[in-house]
């Protein structure tokens, strides 16, 4: 998820893409209403299709820029007569942002961070969508216990309390509950290699180094010969400093706040630097340094992206994983079957933070432009994408394929529907044609979470939790870690063994960093994750605790001081907001 803050956000980018194992730490349900397959205004206003739109969608979440083509391209064009066509930071660099925000129309629809909203309200770059949102279907149903107190948050920018931003994966819960069976980041392995190796437990990170060194040797290929690691890292994410050691902080009690660079936060409200000798990001740096010289760190991690790591993910090809949605890319109720997936193995000596469900969102927001071409058009489309049959399509793909109706009203996942996201299963021409995954919606956002209850079912849009998953899911892998753990599931176990802190889950404003703070801010943030990256490629310890050494002394001379006290101020809103919300539960 810095600037960019690509931390949750980055993170979720695909995780609803991830079709049989989508987590994303997002529970709820929504408002029951009869399903229906109309959208648009309530007031029903007649809006005209027959001239093709295209709308510019900025965003930040998404891997890919260009035209959103296949089922999902099809299915807009088919019902709205629109096609997306998407401008990615990701892909094009963060310069995008600044060039076209300079220019005065960053696009038609915006999946932006908060701090970039705050930024975009003041000089007229976002449109107000108060009445716009009041007047539709399905949107309306969420605006006072989710979007209006988010908006309200920008009080300093927005006094009058305007709805200029959706934000995402919205849970329909309470701001306290944590409702996924998995934390968001936990250590993760492959139940066969490690049972393979004895299953050892394990107490601390060096149990965890050296079950991963006997599993690399004991498996060092793939049945069809690729290459096994370890541990694959990729930059692309990177914001303050490395995303793979943000989150493995978090295995730890310390998460690095949205909104923030340079520090990290314990659940009682300790607030650390970074480079503070004894911060968790510095010995996860550590972990990383040793486990490359013991030879468990791919070598390809300086140069690949995520995109590769996806690949490596869904060919069975790295051990250890970290975030719950990456599950996705492997497990199958088929392989599961066979005691084959990737499982929580709890570390003995961890504390997890975890936040609880999005109930305000989760970081980043949908918003349209002020120079939007044919908001009636657009408004439409939001309202859709939120809908039962908006939500089913970006959660599960379609009826018939991926997954169909059972004799009690719910929903089912074929045979297809199971693997269609790792396989990129063939389309049917009718439905667009093209693999599965490539054509699923590349705009990698949502508004409401797949925790929200679809109306028809009563179930979650989130296929694990379906009754008729659970059941499938009822295999040799499940009930095996069950059996070995004592527990339903991995959220259960770290709650029964006091391993976890469940804190509520802070989406707010937290004001715009001056030019001055956000240049020091930008300059200590790449010089930071550049020197990261070599401390864990350092040739040995004593090059580590140098480079270590020179950058606490260089990041002071940048700046460091200003954007910790800015960082920290922010740390302090989110203490205090936490303690108000556990005050009210």
């Amino acid at each position: 998820m810095s600037n960019r803050h690509k931390a949750v956000k980055k993170s979720m980018v695909v995780l609803f893409t991830c079709l049989f194992m989508v987590t994303t730490a997002l529970a709820g349900c929504s408002k029951s209403e009869p399903s229906t397959n109309e959208s648009g205004p309530q007031n029903h206003t007649t809006i005209d299709h027959s001239k093709p739109l295209t709308l510019t969608v900025f965003s930040n979440a998404a891997n890919y820029q260009g035209e959103q083509t296949g089922w999902y391209g099809k299915l807009l064009k088919d019902k709205f007569n629109i096609t997306l066509n998407i401008l990615a930071p990701q892909v094009a660099g963060d310069q995008l942002y600044k060039t076209r925000s300079a220019a005065g129309d960053l696009g038609d629809i915006l999946i932006i961070e908060n701090s970039q909203l705050e930024e975009l309200i003041p000089v007229g770059l976002v449109m107000d969508i108060t009445d716009r949102v009041a007047n539709t279907k399905y949107l309306s149903q969420y605006v006072d216990n989710h979007f209006k107190p988010f908006n309200g948050g920008f009080d300093k920018v927005n006094p009058e309390g305007k709805i200029y931003g959706l934000p995402t994966f919205v849970a329909d819960t309470s701001p306290t509950t944590f409702s996924e069976e998995l934390p968001y980041s936990s250590p993760i392995l492959p139940w066969d290699y490690y049972k393979g190796v004895g299953a050892p437990k394990l107490n601390n990170l060096t149990d965890l180094l050296n079950v991963l060194k006997q599993m690399q040797a004991e498996y060092p290929k793939t049945p069809d010969g690729k290459p096994i690691v370890p541990i694959t890292l990729w930059k692309d994410w990177d914001g303050g400093g490395m995303e793979n050691v943000r989150w493995l902080s978090n295995w730890y009690g310390y998460e690095q706040p949205n909104g923030t660079s340079t520090i990290q936060l314990n659940a009682k409200g300790d607030i650390v630097p970074l480079i503070d000798d004894n911060s968790m990001y510095k010995k996860i740096v550590q972990f990383y340094f040793t486990a490359n010289q013991m030879g468990l760190i791919d070598p390809d991690s300086a140069s690949q992206d995520w995109n590769k790591v996806a690949e490596k993910l869904t060919n069975k090809q790295v051990l250890l994983l970290w975030y719950s949605w990456q599950r996705g890319f492997y497990n199958s109720i088929e392989r599961g079957m066979n005691g084959d997936g990737n499982v929580a193995v709890p570390i003995a000596d961890t504390r997890i933070i975890q936040s609880s469900d999005a109930y305000y969102g989760s970081g980043r927001v949908f918003a349209v432009g002020s120079k939007a071409k044919e908001p009636d058009r657009i408004m439409e489309f939001l309202d859709w994408f939120v809908s039962p049959e908006g939500l089913r399509y970006t959660t599960n793909g379609f009826e018939g394929f991926n997954y169909e109706k059972t004799t009690d009203g719910k929903f089912k996942l074929t045979q297809v529907g199971q693997t269609a996201f790792q396989e990129n299963t063939p389309v049917p021409e009718e439905y667009g044609g093209g693999g599965y995954q490539d054509g699923q919606s590349k705009i990698n956002s949502m508004i409401m979470s797949d925790f929200v209850k679809d109306p028809d079912s009563g179930e979650f849009y989130n296929n694990n939790y379906w009754s008729s998953t659970k059941e499938a899911n009822k295999t040799t892998l499940t009930t095996d870690w069950q059996s070995t753990f004592n527990a339903t599931n991995a959220t259960e176990y770290y709650l029964k063994n006091n391993m976890i802190d469940i804190v509520p889950n802070i989406n707010t404003s937290f004001g715009v960093d001056s030019s001055d703070i956000k240049n020091k801010r930008s300059q200590i943030s790449d010089y930071v994750k550049n020197t990261s990256w070599k401390m864990v490629f350092a040739k040995n310890q004593g090059d580590f605790d140098q480079l270590w050494a020179k950058m606490k002394t260089d990041v002071v001379g940048l700046g460091w001081n200003d954007v910790v006290a800015s960082d920290t101020e922010k740390a302090k809103k989110i203490v205090q907001m936490r303690a108000e919300a556990l005050a009210s539960k």
